[in-house]
């Protein structure tokens, strides 16, 4: 079984990058009980979203899509940002487009 890599966090931990994207990282503040409790959440959501995806059940689709969004912004990973120092958001940006571009060029995830 091949084993899957860790994807590279940016070195001011916020992102990890993703094929060029950045995607804001949870909270690192969360007390470990208290995130691994949302990431059960998130991760059942998720799978309710598949089956009602499965069983073209719209309303039931909504409400799953709604306790994703709960969860992953619980986690911080969506909504306000969980740093203090006024950086912009740039979740889902490439980074070669940001302030990582120089990080990221010299990163080994480059393609």
């Amino acid at each position: 079984m091949a084993r899957l890599s860790q994807p590279s966090t940016t070195p001011d931990g916020r992102y990890i990058v993703v094929r060029g994207r950045l995607w804001r990282r949870s909270n690192p503040a969360l007390a470990a009980d208290a995130r691994q409790r949302l990431v059960d959440e998130l991760m059942q959501a998720r799978r309710t979203v598949q089956t009602a995806l499965k069983h073209k059940d719209a309303v039931g689709l909504r409400q799953a899509r709604g306790r994703v969004n709960a969860a992953k912004t619980a986690l911080g990973e969506r909504g306000p940002v969980w740093w203090t120092d006024g950086a912009p958001d740039l979740n889902r940006h490439m980074a070669r487009n940001t302030d990582y571009a120089d990080w990221y060029a010299q990163s080994e995830d480059q393609p």
